[in-house]
Order: structure tokens, then sequence, then C-alpha cells
């Protein structure tokens, strides 16, 4: 990954911080694209002091399409170039159908689906161009097969997955690969809130998660494409 350039949506959260500090040690630089101040600081303070200078963040909205054009155009009028694109935005909810309302089913579709869409559209036009591009997007292994009680979250996943495999074979062949990782329950702060009878042992770290991401951005993985990689 050394002197690749990588965006990685989402890269303030547990999961994108992982790939962001993995990037760094690795040689790339990483974009980072945050909502707040704070969670940007709260990044750029756990990067290694040498590292820091290959760390750009852009506030961005990466549901909104206006948005998400601004940032391709500054990733492009900063770096030149775009080599990686890891959608790692998302969010969980709970309900099954009758408990899930419409604010609530937009909510996980936009967050999750919308978000991958509109980033794999700004980035694809600079990666064919140039013949080269890695696209990982972030599924989740508890959605394969579809599950209930978690059903608007699990439509929005599921989505990812067709995305990730239907946009592999527009591309295939022309330098782009587009592939899927999908965790099963990691080990975050926020997941152990949420669920403080769970047995923790089972659960699988970002670190280890971010690996299997790097792994699918990287040229080792140039004949790898349209794959969804359970973690």
């Amino acid at each position: 990954m050394r002197d690749r350039v990588v965006l990685v949506t989402g890269g303030t959260g547990a999961l994108g911080t992982a790939v962001v500090l993995a990037a760094l040690e690795a040689g790339a630089t990483a974009i980072v694209t945050y909502r707040g101040a704070r969670d940007r600081d709260a990044l750029a303070g756990r990067a290694a002091a040498g590292a820091r200078e290959r760390l750009h963040a852009i506030q961005a909205d990466v549901t909104d399409a206006e948005s998400v054009r601004r940032l391709f155009e500054e990733v492009g009028a900063r770096h030149g170039r775009l080599d990686a694109l890891v959608n790692a935005v998302g969010g969980f909810a709970g309900g099954d159908l009758l408990a899930t309302d419409e604010r609530a089913w937009d909510a996980m579709l936009t967050l999750n689906l919308r978000s991958a869409y509109l980033c794999c559209r700004a980035a694809l036009p600079g990666m064919l161009a140039a013949g080269h591009g890695r696209v990982v997007n972030v599924a989740s292994r508890s959605v394969v097969p579809p599950a209930g009680g978690f059903i608007a979250y699990t439509v929005a996943k599921a989505g990812v997955i067709a995305l990730t495999q239907a946009l592999a074979r527009e591309v295939r062949k022309r330098g782009v690969t587009v592939n899927a990782v999908l965790p099963s329950t990691m080990d975050t702060d926020a997941n152990r809130r949420a669920m403080p009878s769970a047995d923790w042992s089972d659960w699988v770290s970002p670190e280890s998660v971010a690996r299997a991401i790097l792994f699918l951005a990287s040229d080792a993985a140039a004949d790898v494409t349209g794959t969804l990689l359970a973690v």
C-alpha cells in the first residue's frame, strides 16, 4: 500500500479508524471523511506522529450527492488520483417489519446503501480512466442468509452485497476490482454497551476486519473481484 491513495468513508468510526491506522502504517495516504471536528481530532491523535502528514480529513456527508461530488473533487485536486475506496460508513437498527416505520427504513437504506452507491459512482470514472482501482464495501455476515428481527438493516446490507457483485461484473477486465467484507459482530465499545450480556469472546476485532479490507485494497488482490469475504 506504500504511496497509494486510499479514501475511507466513515473513517472516524471503530472499523474506519482501524482501517485508516493500518493504511497509514502500510505507507498509504489516507483520506478520511468526518462529520464532527472532535472525531477528526481523535483520529489524528491516534495516528503515529510520522504518519500524520499522510492523513487528510475532509468534512463530508456521503449520503448527499452534492457533498460527495465536492469530496471527490477535492481528492482529485489535492492528490491527482484515487487508488482505493473503502465504504465503511454504516449503522445498525433493529426491528421487524411491523416495528419499522418509513423513517427508520429510509434511514437504514440511506446510511448503508445510498452512501456506497454515491461514492462508488463518484470514484469509478477516475479509476477507469487510470485503468486501476480498488473498491471495498462493508456489508455484514449477519445478513447472509437474510435474517429477521432487523429487517431494514438486513435489506440495506444485502443491497450492498448486490451492488458489489453487479458492479464487479460491470468493470471486470478494466483494472478495477470491487469486493465486499462481511464482518460478524465486531468487538467495539458501542457493541459492548448495546449487548452487555453477550459472549464478547466470539466477536471479531476491528483490526482483524481492517486487515482483510487492506488486502482487498492492495495490489496483492488484483485478481480478486466480486468476492464476499466473511471475517
